[in-house]
């Protein structure tokens, strides 16, 4: 915990000049700030629920001595959010002179805008991936873009513009003054880093940014009626469709360690503020249905925000991560205080919107196992539509194979109760199962229509998720057994495996 006060603005930086900013509510969003505050009105505000992409801005970070910039949402950030961080708009691409960026003057080119709600959104997207590393294929393009609606052109002319303004970058010179700014870019990023706490606000309502798990810890405790926010992808949304009231909001991603993601050989160890971009290789690295389970998480925004903590620690039972990790035997650990406690992943769902976190606690890591000799993993989403979609069904299964017989086995699902849950009748009729022997496991498939009572709603029907759980488990049999046939239209484990290597 440091002695100093608590910086009382935020600070960030914006077409290479500090913006300080004091005395702001502790709901106000990046868009708000952004198109009331600055006046810069080409960022859009669409469905103000971060599946759109009308609002997507480009945010710098300091990763090592380089600058990585990542799209985001605007309309459900925080603005305290980008504390320390590199905001680029729309109207900042072009040179001072009026010249357009690159990426810009291939969409024009290619004719990839009509009525232009939905471009400058999908510029700022593709600008996030114009300044990477990887190489850009149209395979990358139509990732990147599936956080974007356009309902006017179509994306045909938008994936060629983005492909030939990439075909087009130097070689062998900056690709455009962002890159030919870098380094002084990183230094002014380098020089925000104070290590300053932050704290905007009165002791009744503030928003507050820790940067030590010594200061989060004191500082939860002193008011555990605040709100923890880390990506703030499904909080949110508690400000702009439900119209919530927040008044303390503590804010996790300047905590020091936090997102740190670590291989202890036999197991990974995920801290809560890792977002799923940042864990999605070591994961994808324990089996490839976890890499493209990933891959389907949200959207390129949505991931870039979004952690694996936050989505355990809201407890929603579609939430896509806790089905696979408590497949694998995940462990969770909190921290109440000094106090620390673990308990397997499953233990912390209680019932519906209600956890195992005491007041005052968070979530500081999951711990994931890998896989042992024998073992085998297969982890499905359904959903309605393929890319960016909230799961009707989703199902993991892990099974140890010992001389052709299941020996153990985990499964678990999401959206089939009230929260996360293991199919405990269904483990227990999987043991003892021979592979090679479909026969067997009949007693397995009838057993998962009993271990779950799943609702009708608007994605899927009671009888629907029921017949699609049994369906996933023999899939997953037939896969591990060997199929003679492809079993994957799409997100095939090869595929995958590719992505992986």
């Amino acid at each position: 915990m440091t002695d100093r006060a608590p910086r009382d603005r935020i600070r960030y930086l914006s077409r290479g000049e500090v913006v300080e900013v004091a005395g702001f509510d502790p709901m106000t969003t990046l868009l708000d700030h952004i198109r009331l505050g600055r006046g810069r009105t080409g960022t859009k505000e669409g469905c103000g629920e971060g599946d759109c992409g009308a609002c997507t801005v480009a945010i710098g970070h300091l990763v090592g001595e380089r600058v990585v910039y990542e799209p985001v949402n605007a309309c459900i950030a925080l603005l305290g959010q980008i504390d320390g961080c590199e905001l680029v708009t729309i109207e900042d691409l072009a040179t001072a002179e009026g010249g357009l960026h690159p990426l810009q003057a291939a969409m024009v080119e290619h004719h990839g805008s009509q009525c232009g709600f939905c471009t400058p959104g999908i510029v700022m997207s593709l600008f996030s991936l114009y300044q990477g590393e990887a190489a850009i294929t149209r395979k990358a393009v139509t990732d990147q873009l599936a956080g974007n609606l356009c309902r006017c052109t179509g994306y045909r002319p938008i994936v060629d513009a983005a492909l030939a303004a990439s075909a087009a970058r130097p070689a062998e010179e900056p690709a455009d003054r962002f890159r030919a700014r870098a380094a002084e870019t990183a230094a002014a990023l380098a020089a925000l880093r104070d290590g300053a706490d932050l704290r905007v606000g009165s002791e009744e309502s503030f928003i507050a940014a820790p940067t030590s798990l010594e200061s989060l810890a004191a500082l939860a405790l002193a008011h555990p009626d605040a709100t923890l926010v880390a990506g703030a992808t499904d909080v949110g949304l508690w400000i702009t469709k439900q119209l919530r009231v927040l008044p303390k909001i503590i804010l996790l991603g300047r905590v020091a360690g936090l997102d740190a993601v670590t291989d202890h050989g036999d197991r990974i160890e995920i801290g809560a503020t890792a977002t799923y971009a940042r864990a999605e290789a070591a994961l994808a690295a324990i089996d490839p249905d976890l890499g493209e389970l990933w891959r389907r998480i949200g959207s390129k925004q949505v991931r870039a925000s979004g952690t694996v903590g936050g989505n355990i620690a809201n407890g929603s039972p579609i939430g896509d991560t806790p089905p696979a990790l408590i497949a694998l035997g995940a462990t969770l650990t909190l921290r109440r205080g000094e106090e620390r406690r673990t308990m397997p992943l499953e233990d912390f769902f209680l019932a519906y919107g209600r956890q195992d976190r005491r007041p005052g606690e968070f979530v500081e890591s999951v711990t994931v196992p890998k896989l042992a000799a024998g073992q085998h993993f297969r982890a499905y989403k359904i959903s309605k539509r393929f890319d960016q979609d909230i799961s009707a069904v989703l199902g993991a299964l892990r099974v140890t194979v010992a001389d052709g017989r299941i020996a153990e086995a985990r499964v678990a699902f999401g959206g089939m109760a009230a929260t996360p849950k293991r199919a405990a009748g269904t483990e227990a009729a999987l043991v003892g199962a021979v592979l090679a022997d479909p026969a067997t496991w009949a007693p397995a498939l009838s057993a998962v229509r009993s271990d779950f009572t799943p609702l009708s709603d608007m994605r899927a029907s009671a009888a629907y998720r029921a017949e699609v759980a049994a369906a996933l488990v023999e899939k997953a049999l037939i896969e591990i057994a060997g199929p003679a046939a492809p079993t994957r239209i799409i997100g095939s484990r090869e595929a995958a495996h590719e992505r992986v290597a």
